[in-house]
């Protein structure tokens, strides 16, 4: 099986109001399958420039580097996207893989997102950013491969990294990542309110969980799913 591992350098977050676009697509693949005892592996990672056909704001190029001069020439997005098509996949994993899915869906291939995977397995890690968890799990990679960071080529290479450490370690399976991958985050630590902020999600009272999935409270769905998930498992969750 091959899992492709993806990342993208952006000129921003996609918005209704404004949509953004794609600079920089990076890839490294993982291979292995569940039913034998051969460790999955990954080799090295690649990156390719891509033209987004708009100007870099600043504000992007404060986070990855690529302004417009490194992009005269480049290809057209879709000439990247095709190349994470060749293979092909059996499926893609992304780090928050909503934001590469808002520029990217990978035909009807299933999707991995670690960091939904993550907050489960490790729900007292101090974040559940790509490069803390790296260095939480001293995932051996090659320095020279996974720097710089917020550059796609690098940030697949880490991603790949991680994927393969759930696997080998039998974490977690394939199928039971792609379903909590399609759903909603579950939040280790409430993020909202002076009295509760901080606190492992186990100790937040009931009473602050019903408030917070109250129609007229526009919360963000991760949070929704995460209080509701806790109230169910007090038996306290009233549908």
């Amino acid at each position: 099986m091959l899992i492709r591992c993806v990342d993208f350098e952006t000129t921003g977050a996609p918005t209704k109001m404004e949509k953004h676009a794609v600079c920089e697509v990076g890839w490294c693949d993982v291979v292995g399958d569940e039913d034998d005892d051969l460790p999955w592996g990954h080799g090295m990672p690649r990156a390719m420039l891509v033209d987004p056909c708009r100007p870099m704001p600043p504000e992007a190029a404060a986070v990855h580097g690529i302004i417009d001069a490194d992009l005269v020439g480049a290809p057209q997005m879709v000439t990247g996207f095709m190349e994470l098509m060749k293979g092909p996949p059996s499926m893609f994993c992304a780090f928050n893989a909503d934001f590469e899915q808002a520029f990217f869906q990978g035909g009807d291939l299933p999707w991995v997102d670690p960091y939904k995977v993550a907050v489960r397995l490790w729900p007292d890690a101090p974040n559940h950013k790509q490069g803390t968890l790296r260095y939480l799990l001293g995932i051996p990679l090659d320095r020279a491969a996974a720097f710089p960071p917020h550059r796609a080529g690098p940030d697949a290479y880490v991603l790949a990294g991680i994927l393969a450490h759930i696997l080998n370690e039998g974490l977690c399976s394939l199928d039971t990542m792609v379903r909590w991958s399609k759903g909603p985050a579950l939040l280790p630590k409430c993020p909202i309110s002076d009295e509760h902020r901080g606190k492992p999600f186990n100790d937040v009272p009931s009473s602050f969980l019903k408030w917070i999935l109250d129609p007229n409270k526009t919360f963000s769905r991760d949070l929704k799913a995460t209080a509701k998930y806790h109230l169910k498992l007090r038996d306290e969750l009233i549908t």
